[in-house]
Parts: C-alpha cells; structure tokens; sequence
C-alpha cells in the first residue's frame, strides 16, 4: 500500500520537483493549485490536483485526504515588495496556520514545513540550528512572516499538536526555476545585467532539496529544524560561473551597496507613481548587499543530504533554460 502526501506549492520550483520525487518513490501524490497556476512542471506524474487557495480554510479541510501520511507544506510568498506585504502575510502566515489546522484535523501523521535560511537573519557568522536569531531585519516582510510561519509550525509540534520538522534551504539551483535565479540567467545572456550585488550565500540543488524533505519525513527529528546549504560563493561569483558557460561580459566587480540601495529606493519611489513593481526594492537591496553563512552538518548526518557543486548546478540550470526557450 503505498504511502499519501498532500503538497502545497506544487507547482512552483520546489514544490514541482518534490511532487514529482514522491511519486518517482511510490507515493500517491495530492497537490493544491490555485486555478490559474499551471501544471508544465510537475511533467508525467499523475498527481491528484486540488484546486484551492492556502489562504482558504474550509477549502483546506475539504482537499486534504483524511489520514494523509504527510503534508509537505511548500507554499509560500517570496514577494520583496512592501505594496504586496499585505497578501504575503495572508499566504505565509494565515495560510500556514489554515494548513497546521486542516492537517491536525484530517490527523495528517507528519507535518513537513519549507522555510528558509533567512529566518535567522543576517548574521556575520557561520549559522548553525542552533545559532540565536536577529531581528535586524524583520523590517523586511518576507523575513519576518518566514519566521512567523516557521514558529507556529515549531510551535504546534512542540505543544504535541502534530509532529512535525521545518526545513531551512538555502539558495535553491537547478532545473525548474523560472523566476529566482533564472531571471539573472536571463539578463547575463541579454547583456542587460546593470551590476553585480556585493553578497553571497549558500546555494544548493533543488532535486537535493527535494530528497530531503522526503528524507525529513522519514528521519527527521519532531520539532527540528535542518539547514539545507552547499557550496558558499558570492553573488559576483554565480555571475562570473554564469557569463562563462553563456559567454556573454558580465561586471567585474560588485555594485557598492549604497548604490544599490540608493538605487533602490529611487525606483521605489518612482513605482508609487506608475504603480509598476520596481526591479528592485529596498527589501531586495538588504538580501542581496548581505551574507548568510549556514552549516549543513545536521541535515547530512540525519537526512543524507549532498551538497552539489556550485559550477555543476549553474550549467544544469541554464541548460534548463535554454531547452525551455528561456533565455
């Protein structure tokens, strides 16, 4: 009898990956899609499609099979612009609090919640599961709902209201993405790439993210967090590793930070004009002038989690890419 998992986020660059891996192991895969979202990459997989919204609790209740065996809650807003804030708290927040509900309700067995490294905010040290966190930048929405909707997660499994594991990617790569790295791709190959940003991070492989989760579902400890990194570089360096196999000219040095900041608020002052979302916010400038470090050791020794070579995962992405006709 094969096991069941309900996904939200499914059609998205993780989510698909994830829905498409369960079923690729024998599960019987439940996605949730909001109407207008389109299904292209979960490929082949004949996953049972719910139509509905995170943000919709009586719709929730109605999808989620009775007894699933794990919620693999993947949905999540990355918006970066404070005019959006108000709706990505909706979905990050009241809908992660609609899920927990809809799962304990249907006595889902395993909760597993997708987070992010930035939980922690930025820090100048190496980030561990253990590491305090900072809220230096809780001004920026989306650190802070990530963090809010981890807590309620944490918080329920540790209140013996569902047993459940949060996972904590960093920079995700790999085939599928079509809107966070791949948009830099993208302007590399058009040559309309203004600058380089000064940051850097971990990155890691989406099919390794993947495993993971189902791997968490398997291992993990109940009310335990896994920092999913990599391969450290900076941001300057993905741009040169991606200028190289595009061959196209990329900058040679990083933009300062407070000219991409200053830069930054100007288009964000000018968007309250043309009410068209800038190419990049205040919000944007502060992840992308930072760095986080984090340590994957906890999720290698319990998950068997792989980090993959940074080079390995640039060229499987633009390959990607160019197949779909994105560049």
């Amino acid at each position: 009898m094969s096991l069941t998992a309900f996904v939200t986020g499914a059609t998205g660059f993780v989510g698909s990956r994830l829905a498409s891996e369960l079923f690729s192991q024998g599960w019987e895969v439940h996605v949730l899609a909001r109407p207008s979202s389109s299904l292209k990459d979960l490929g082949e997989a004949p996953v049972v499609v719910h139509y509905g919204d995170v943000a919709d609790a009586a719709g929730i209740g109605k999808a989620l099979p009775a007894g699933a065996d794990a919620v693999f809650h993947v949905a999540a807003s990355t918006n970066l612009w404070s005019r959006k804030n108000a709706d990505q708290t909706r979905v990050n927040v009241a809908g992660t609090r609609n899920m927990l509900d809809a799962a304990i309700a249907a006595g889902a067995r395993r909760f597993v919640h997708t987070s992010s490294f930035v939980t922690w905010g930025f820090q100048d040290t190496l980030i561990t599961e253990e590491s305090p966190r900072t809220g230096a930048f809780d001004w920026i929405n989306y650190v802070r709902t990530k963090h809010e909707s981890e807590q309620l997660v944490l918080d329920a499994a540790r209140s013996g209201r569902i047993d459940a594991v949060v996972l904590n990617p960093g920079n995700v790569l790999g085939p599928g993405d079509r809107r966070n790295w791949s948009r830099l791709f993208r302007m590399i190959r058009l040559g309309k790439l203004p600058g380089a940003p000064p940051g850097g991070g971990n990155f890691c492989d989406v099919g390794e993210v993947a495993r993971a989760h189902i791997q968490a579902w398997h291992h993990g400890g109940s009310a335990q967090r896994y920092l999913l990194g990599g391969e450290f570089a900076s941001y300057l360096d993905v741009i040169r590793l991606a200028g190289s196999i595009l061959e196209s000219r990329v900058p040679s040095g990083p933009t300062p930070a407070w000219l991409l900041t200053a830069g930054a608020r100007l288009a964000s002052a000018l968007a309250v004009l043309t009410g068209k979302e800038p190419d990049i916010t205040p919000e944007a400038a502060a992840v992308v002038t930072h760095t986080i470090r984090c340590d994957s050791s906890k999720a290698e020794r319990e998950l068997g989690y792989r980090s993959v070579p940074l080079e390995e995962m640039v060229r499987e992405t633009i390959n990607w890419m160019e197949g779909e006709g994105l560049l």
